[in-house]
C-alpha cells in the first residue's frame, strides 16, 4: 500500500510541476487546501476517486495514468486542449445582438414606425450574452460589473418605455439591488481540508 501511495504521489508532483502549478494553485483548482495537496505528494494519503477524476480532467490524462507507475525518464506529455479566442467569440456574440437590434430597427422603420428603444433594449440583452460567456470561461470578477449593467439597463429600459409617466423612482430600486450585487460577490467558499 505504501508503494502505491508513493506512485500516486510522484505522479501528482510530476503533473503539477509539468503544468507549472504550485500546491496552492492546484488546491484552489480542486477546491482543497495546499495542506491536502502536500499530504498527497508526501504519500501520507491518497485523494478519493472524485478528486482523481478532477485531476485527470485538469491535467488531460486518464485516472489510470495517475495510478500507474512510470519510468523516471518518461516525460509528461502536455496535451493542451484547443483554445478558441475568447475575446473574438465574445465580440462576435456582442455584434450579433446589435446586428439583430439594427435589423429590428430597420424593419420597424420600413413599416413607418421606427422605434429607437430597440437599441436601448439591446444593452441588457448584449450584457446577458456577455454574462453567459464570461461565466462559462470562469472570469468571475467581471460578472459583478456585468450583472450591475444588466440591472441598471433593465431599469433604464422600463423608465424610457414609460417615459411619459416620469417613473424616476424606479432608479431608487437600483440602489439596494446594487448593494446586494456587490455584497454577494464577497461571499467566500470554505475550502475543504
Amino acid at each position: 500500500m505504501d508503494n502505491f501511495k508513493k506512485i500516486v504521489a510522484e505522479n501528482i508532483i510530476r503533473l503539477r510541476t509539468a503544468h507549472s502549478l504550485t500546491q496552492a494553485q492546484l488546491g484552489e483548482k480542486l477546491n482543497y487546501s495546499d495542506k491536502s495537496i502536500s499530504k498527497w505528494e508526501r504519500a501520507e494519503s491518497i485523494p478519493d476517486a472524485f478528486v482523481l477524476k478532477q485531476m485527470a480532467l485538469l491535467f488531460n490524462v486518464s485516472v489510470d495514468y495517475i495510478l500507474s507507475e512510470h519510468s523516471d525518464d518518461e516525460k509528461v506529455e502536455l496535451v493542451m486542449p484547443r483554445r478558441y479566442s475568447r475575446s473574438v467569440i465574445s465580440t462576435i456574440a456582442f455584434i450579433g445582438v446589435w446586428t439583430l437590434a439594427l435589423f429590428a430597427f430597420v424593419i420597424t422603420w420600413l413599416c413607418s414606425m421606427p422605434t429607437w428603444l430597440i437599441f436601448i433594449y439591446a444593452v441588457p440583452v448584449s450584457l446577458v450574452v456577455l454574462l453567459v460567456l464570461n461565466s462559462i470561461w470562469g472570469i468571475g470578477k467581471l460578472n459583478m460589473f456585468i450583472i450591475s449593467g444588466i440591472v441598471w439597463g433593465i431599469i433604464t429600459c422600463v423608465y424610457l418605455t414609460f417615459y411619459t409617466a416620469n417613473w424616476w423612482q424606479l432608479f431608487l430600486i437600483g440602489v439596494p439591488a446594487q448593494l446586494i450585487i456587490i455584497l454577494s460577490f464577497y461571499i467566500k467558499k470554505n475550502k475543504k481540508k
